[in-house]
């Protein structure tokens, strides 16, 4: 394999109140909120210790559940990834979050992946 991830970023869910969420989770786990001057409301990015969650609202039909789980790289690695990637004919798809870069793909199951580098050149 030609890169590595550093852990686990985030894991991003689908929810049917953000706010509800939001609260939820800062007052149980003691999440907290992160970027919100960059994102305002979407994602509601709640963190501890360098992982956390990403809150999504899950309008209309959309049930609440799982949307990605989301690895950090750094820098030299997200370059990597992408080549490997690439040489692997895995269809990923680049995302600039002002924050952060990411790419996105599936696994065999259609589970979709992010990899997220906080490292901007």
């Amino acid at each position: 394999m030609g890169f590595r991830v550093q852990g686990l970023d985030h894991v991003a869910l689908g929810v049917g109140d953000q706010e509800a969420s939001r609260r939820w989770y800062a007052d149980v786990l003691g999440l907290r909120r992160e970027y919100e001057a960059e994102w305002g409301d979407t994602p509601v990015a709640l963190m501890e210790g360098g992982s956390g969650l990403a809150l999504f609202r899950s309008p209309g039909s959309d049930s609440p559940g799982m949307r990605h789980i989301a690895f950090r790289v750094d820098a030299e690695n997200f370059a990597l990834a992408q080549e490997e990637l690439r040489s692997r004919g895995i269809e990923f798809e680049f995302q600039d979050h002002d924050v952060a870069l990411s790419i996105y793909f599936e696994d065999p199951d259609g589970l979709q992946l992010e990899l997220t580098t906080y490292e901007r050149a």
